[in-house]
């Protein structure tokens, strides 16, 4: 017995060496690191590297060529090579307030930093980030507020024939009392899914931190999966597929617009919402504002507020033929009139001036302008990047409900 416990011990230690090993294995490298200035070192310990780049949105923008067309996308910068074997990169000026991803580039292979265990997926793409404080980066922090709370619910679906999971945030106090609260249905874009705004669009922190100034009113926000494709997230259903823009594992039973009842139904009968369209709003950005756009007008008497980011409003009935581009349809125009008869508070489109759908925005709201639609237009800089969705959500919430 005793010498069992001798080997038992022997084995704990050995086990703690290599812990202690995997934690503490060599000098810490401290990346990224915010200067007071709010400039940022990136720091690499990669010896035997030929060449260390960084690349992310904190950097110039390149072109890009993809499938679509040629975009703006993330630049690249090269690290120097320290004596030590570490790579290390300054920005040449502070950077403005904001959150920023990046990935490392060694040798031509893209990872991610070793030293900064803050990373969020988009699509495919795994980066680290960061952020930078002042405003808006505050907002995007978790600060000493009083937190909501982040679910993830499984809803039954009889028009898509299955199970499908949703996010929902409660603010705080929604537990601890028997208060009705308004709902914002929150749509992500084509590379999404129901993790997207929570993760990527960091709409706790942003919540949670407009709430506790006061600056919005405490609402429910639910987060659907906008793809009738998909029940949920990558590896959180039983169908497994790779994230890819727009794609799923099966053929989409019913359209998000026809299914969004479903979505309704399970909010209003197991939380404690507001059901009248006084306390309804329903937003969302690319594909989601798509969505938004198309569920508002096929639900006319739901939404007092509709918030289309960085879409063409109702892109996806609009008249394909080349001369048509940009019409609506006669039976689009009619859902128009009738959802503007019913009136609404708030009808807000936004986008970036280099969005690659800016042009499709500008024609589509001279089509609504031509039948009399009233809405309210907010333009920014840069393209169709989650900067601009995250501003335009600590933007459109504050609207809401008052």
């Amino acid at each position: 017995m005793k010498k069992a416990t001798i080997v038992i011990i022997a084995l704990l230690m050995c086990a703690m060496t290599f812990a202690q090993q995997a934690l503490w294995g060599g000098a810490p490298v401290i990346s990224p690191e915010i200067h007071n200035n709010n400039s940022v070192t990136f720091r690499l310990n990669a010896p035997k590297a030929e060449k260390v780049q960084v690349t992310g949105d904190f950097l110039p923008t390149q072109k890009i060529s993809t499938p679509f067309g040629e975009f703006d996308g993330p630049g690249v910068a090269d690290l120097t090579k320290g004596k030590d074997g570490v790579w290390e990169f300054t920005t040449p000026e502070p950077l403005p307030s904001e959150l920023y991803s990046y990935s490392f580039i060694v040798d031509e292979l893209k990872t991610t930093d070793p030293s900064n265990i803050y990373m969020i997926r988009d699509v495919a793409s795994v980066t680290n980030v960061f952020i930078v404080p002042g405003n808006p980066g505050d907002l995007y922090r978790v600060n000493d507020v009083k937190h909501g709370t982040v679910a993830r619910r499984w809803y039954n679906s009889p028009t898509l024939e299955e199970q499908r999971r949703v996010t929902i945030y409660t603010p705080s106090g929604y537990e601890g009392s028997d208060k009705s609260y308004p709902v914002l249905y929150l749509l992500h874009g084509s590379g999404g899914d129901e993790e997207a705004w929570i993760a990527l669009g960091r709409t706790a922190q942003i919540m949670d931190n407009l709430i506790a100034e006061g600056k919005a009113e405490p609402m429910i926000i639910v987060m659907p999966n906008g793809h009738t494709q998909n029940a949920a997230a990558p590896g959180e259903s039983s169908r497994a597929y790779a994230p890819v823009m727009g794609g799923g594992p099966r053929q989409a039973v019913a359209s998000m617009e026809d299914s969004f009842g479903d979505i309704l139904t399970f909010v209003e009968s197991n939380y404690r919402v507001k059901k009248d369209k006084a306390h309804r709003a329903v937003a969302g950005l690319s594909m989601g504002g798509m969505h938004s756009s198309a569920i508002s007008a096929q639900y006319p008497n739901t939404f007092d507020y509709v918030g289309v980011f960085s879409a063409p409003p109702i892109a996806t009935m609009m008249m394909p033929d080349s001369e048509d581009k940009g019409k609506y349809t006669e039976e689009f125009v009619a859902k128009l009139k009738t959802q503007q008869d019913n009136g609404f508070k708030l009808y807000w489109i936004a986008c970036g001036n280099t969005d690659f759908l800016y042009q499709g925005v500008i024609d589509s709201m001279r089509q609504m302008d031509k039948i009399g639609f009233k809405y309210t237009y907010r333009e920014t800089g840069e393209g169709h990047i989650w900067k601009n969705w995250r501003i335009y959500l600590t933007e459109f919430a504050p609207m809401l409900f008052r």
